[in-house]
């Protein structure tokens, strides 16, 4: 008999400890479809790399995203490649731009062991990036709109209403670093814009002195995840990105800024003058003005032109 209460409490400690395992990690990426292989060897917490797509081996097309649009990768390809079958080998990076800015002046990237030196074809990030590099384009062109909103756990459990909510010293917050992320610098002319250099100082010093506001390597996935592994109680990011995680039906809600509040940020994608497969380039940026490409935005809560 002490044998057989043995045998069930072991048994009850490892279904546990299973569960919890699966808990740790329920929630992270790579939350797109991977592509078919004969090996699939993602392991969660070790081995990830959801911000690299496709075939990194003789590509017949490279593109850089702004990272923020990951979600729309799977319709996107699967959409170019049907209406453009010649192009079966296709490599996209979705990192933040300032990254892939710095990878295309430097001419590689180094994530863990893996060095990339590919070149890309074409270049998708906001209007400001895209106008600061003008130089190296052939041909831009506007493609999609966003706004700002705040991310937050299912039930608003801080019950943040606001913007300036993300100033209150109980609220920890998640903020993209303005260092290299684009809607970092949106997010904080918001600040200044509701409350000056008191907002702005609020949450982009102080807190970070504090440690309850978090400046994120990779918004569009150390967002998220902080809000659904609760460690964070807010995270202004990308309305799309809220829209995206509703759609995983993950546990989060979106807290609306009013339009007289919030910022349009625009989408441009470019040819690069220098792009080693030049018809690749020209036939991806003229897909990206098609009615296939808007609707596949508009289902991931951007705008179109």
């Amino acid at each position: 008999m002490k044998n057989m209460k043995r045998l069930l409490l072991l048994a009850v400690i490892l279904m546990m400890n299973k569960v919890n395992a699966q808990d740790k990690y329920q929630y992270d990426p790579p939350w797109n479809t991977p592509p078919q292989s004969a090996v699939n060897f993602t392991v969660p917490g070790i081995d990830n790399v959801p911000d690299l797509f496709g075939d990194i081996v003789d590509p017949q097309l490279v593109v850089f995203f702004a990272g923020n649009q990951f979600m729309v990768m799977d319709d996107l390809l699967e959409a170019f490649k049907k209406k453009h079958p010649n192009y079966e080998r296709i490599f996209v990076e979705t990192l933040p731009p300032g990254i892939l800015a710095k990878q295309i002046e430097g001419g590689s990237i180094t994530i863990g062991n893996m060095k990339i030196t590919h070149k890309p074809d074409v270049y998708a990030a906001g209007k400001n990036r895209i106008d600061s590099m003008q130089n190296l384009f052939a041909r831009t062109e506007v493609y999609a709109y966003n706004k700002l909103a705040i991310m937050v756990p299912k039930g608003n459990p801080k019950s943040v209403k606001k913007v300036q909510d993300l100033a209150r010293k109980d609220v920890k917050i998640a903020m993209p670093n303005p260092a290299w992320e684009g809607i970092g610098r949106q997010i904080v002319s918001v600040y200044k814009k509701l409350g000056g250099a008191e907002l702005e100082n609020s949450i982009m010093k102080e807190k970070v002195d504090n440690g309850s506001t978090y400046l994120t390597k990779i918004h569009h996935r150390e967002s998220p995840m902080k809000i659904l592994y609760q460690e964070v109680d807010a995270a202004p990011v990308w309305y799309s990105e809220v829209v995206y995680q509703q759609l995983l039906k993950h546990p989060v809600e979106m807290v609306e800024i009013p339009n007289n509040e919030n910022i349009k940020a625009t989408y441009m994608i470019a040819e690069m003058k220098d792009a080693p497969r030049a018809q690749a380039a020209k036939d991806f940026v003229d897909f990206m003005k098609s009615a296939e490409a808007k609707a596949i935005y508009k289902k991931y809560g951007f705008e179109t032109p």
